[in-house]
C-alpha cells in the first residue's frame, strides 16, 4: 500500500521527482493483460475452422461464463459497445419520436442507437460531483412520451439505482443501464447491468477487458432476451421452429475469434478489478488533502471498478484548473484528459445541425420543442462536473510504483510547478 506520506511527495516537495518512470496504456501491450490462453483459445477457434458465433463454441461460451460470474439469466454477446445499446433500445421497441432519457456525459456511441431506432433522445442533467444522472434530473425530464431511461455509470461509478428505479417502476418505464465502463461494479452487493431491466458492456480496446471491439447485453426478462438476440442476428431466430426475419433488424454477432480471446480475459477479471480497486484507494489515500483536488466521490454501499481515475480540479485554486493541471502532469508523462469529453453531448453537431439522414433531419422533426432545448442554462451539473472534470489514465497493470508516482505528480503539479511545460 502506499504510505500516508508517500515517498514520491516527500521527492517531489523537495523538487527530485524522478520523472522517467513510463506509465502502462491499455492502448498497447504495457496495459493490457494477454497471455497464453488467449493464443491457444484463438488456435483452437482457427483450427475448427468455424468462425462464426452461430455455430462455434466460444461465444456461447463467453456468454455462459460471464452469466454466471455476475449472475445473469440471459447474457447476449455482440460486436461492440454500441451494437450492446443499440440492441438494448431496439428491445424496447420506442415509436418514432419516443423519448429516451439519457446522460450528456457520454460517448456518442451510447446516443446515436436511440436516433437510429427513430426515438428522441432526451438529456438529464447529472451531479456536479460524480457526473452521473441522478432520480431528481431523471424524472424532471419524464413526460407522456418517455419510453425508457438509460444510465450510465460513468467511469465504474455506479449511478444511485434504487432512487431511479423507484421512479421508473412508479411509472412503468424500462432502465437501460450502460456499464461499458462498469464491470463488476455493484450496488448493495449487486452487480450493475442487473439492477434495471437491461445491462451493456463493452470489451473495445480500453475497457476492463477487451477483444478490440466486443460487447455483452444482459437481462433477466425472457421476452427482452429473445428481442434482443433476434435484433443482433437480423431478427432471425435461430433454433426455433418455423424461423422468419420477423422485424428490422441488423447483423451484430461477435466472431469466434473475440469470442476466444474474450473467454480467456474473462477469467482474469475479478482479479483485475480487484487490483484496480486497491491502486485506485491508494491514489485517494495518497492526494487527499492536497488543496483544490477532489478524489471521486461514491454513494455509500457502491463499489466503484474504476474505469479511470476521475480528478475534480478546482480552477480557483489549481493555476489553469483541469487544463494547466494536465498540461503540467504532460510534463511528467502523464497523459490525463480534461472534461473526458470536450462539451456536452447536445452540444455535437449530430444534435445542433440534426445531421441525421440526408437533409430530413429525421426524427427531430418529431419532437417536443422541450424536448430538444439545449440551452446550457438547463444544464448546471453538467456544465460544472466538465468545468472540474480531470481523467486519468488507469488500467489493471498499475500498482504501488504508479500509484506513487501519480500521486506525487499531481502534487507537484497543483503546486503550478510541473516537468517541462
Amino acid at each position: 500500500m502506499v504510505s500516508a506520506v508517500p515517498a514520491g511527495v516527500d521527492r517531489a516537495a523537495s523538487g527530485e521527482l524522478d520523472r522517467t518512470m513510463v506509465l502502462p496504456s491499455d492502448q498497447d501491450a504495457s496495459g493490457r493483460s494477454f497471455g497464453d490462453d488467449e493464443v491457444r483459445f484463438l488456435r483452437e477457434a482457427l483450427d475448427s475452422g468455424t468462425l462464426t458465433s452461430t455455430k462455434g463454441s466460444f461465444v456461447k461460451r463467453l456468454e455462459h461464463d460471464f452469466g454466471e460470474m455476475i449472475g445473469a439469466r440471459h447474457v447476449i454477446a455482440c460486436s461492440s459497445g454500441t451494437a450492446a445499446v443499440h440492441a438494448a433500445v431496439a428491445a424496447v421497441d420506442p415509436e418514432p419520436g419516443d423519448e429516451i432519457i439519457t446522460t450528456p456525459i457520454t460517448d456518442m456511441g451510447a446516443l446515436s442507437p436511440i436516433l437510429y431506432q427513430g426515438a428522441i433522445p432526451v438529456f438529464a442533467d447529472v451531479d456536479p460531483l460524480t457526473g452521473n444522472v441522478t432520480a431528481v434530473t431523471v424524472k424532471a425530464r419524464i413526460s407522456d412520451r418517455t419510453r425508457a431511461i438509460i444510465v450510465t455509470h460513468l467511469f465504474g461509478n455506479p449511478v444511485e439505482m434504487d432512487e431511479i428505479m423507484v421512479v421508473a417502476r412508479r411509472l412503468g418505464i424500462p432502465v437501460i443501464e450502460d456499464a461499458a465502463q462498469a464491470f463488476l461494479a455493484s450496488v448493495d452487493g449487486r452487480p450493475v447491468g442487473l439492477v434495471g431491466d437491461i445491462g451493456c458492456f463493452s470489451l473495445q480496446q480500453g475497457k476492463h477487458i477487451t477483444t478490440g471491439e466486443g460487447g455483452l447485453i444482459v437481462t433477466s426478462d425472457e421476452d427482452l432476451a429473445r428481442r434482443i438476440r433476434m435484433f443482433v442476428n437480423k431478427a432471425w431466430p435461430y433454433g426455433e421452429a418455423g424461423p422468419d426475419h420477423e422485424f428490422l433488424a441488423l447483423n451484430y454477432r461477435m466472431s469466434e475469434l473475440q469470442g476466444a480471446v474474450a473467454v480467456a480475459q474473462l477469467a482474469g477479471l475479478e482479479e483485475n478489478v480487484k487490483r484496480r480497486v486497491e491502486v485506485a484507494g491508494m491514489i485517494t489515500d495518497g492526494i487527499r488533502g492536497i488543496p483544490g483536488i477532489g478524489t471521486p466521490v461514491v454513494a455509500p454501499g457502491a463499489v466503484h471498478s474504476y474505469w479511470r481515475y476521475c480528478l475534480r480540479v478546482d480552477g480557483d485554486i489549481i493555476p489553469g484548473g483541469p487544463d494547466g493541471l494536465a498540461a503540467r502532469l504532460a510534463g511528467y508523462d502523464v497523459a490525463s484528459a480534461p472534461r473526458y469529453v470536450r462539451k456536452p453531448a447536445f452540444q455535437c453537431r449530430v444534435f445542433t445541425d440534426r445531421r441525421t439522414f440526408g437533409n430530413s433531419h429525421w426524427p427531430f422533426p418529431l419532437a417536443r420543442p422541450s424536448a430538444i432545448n439545449y440551452n446550457i442554462e438547463g444544464y448546471p451539473g453538467t456544465m460544472a462536473a466538465l468545468d472540474s472534470m480531470l481523467v486519468l489514465p488507469f488500467n489493471e497493470r498499475y500498482g504501488a510504483e504508479e500509484a506513487d508516482y501519480l500521486v506525487a505528480a499531481i502534487a507537484k503539479a497543483a503546486g503550478g510547478e510541473g516537468g517541462d511545460t
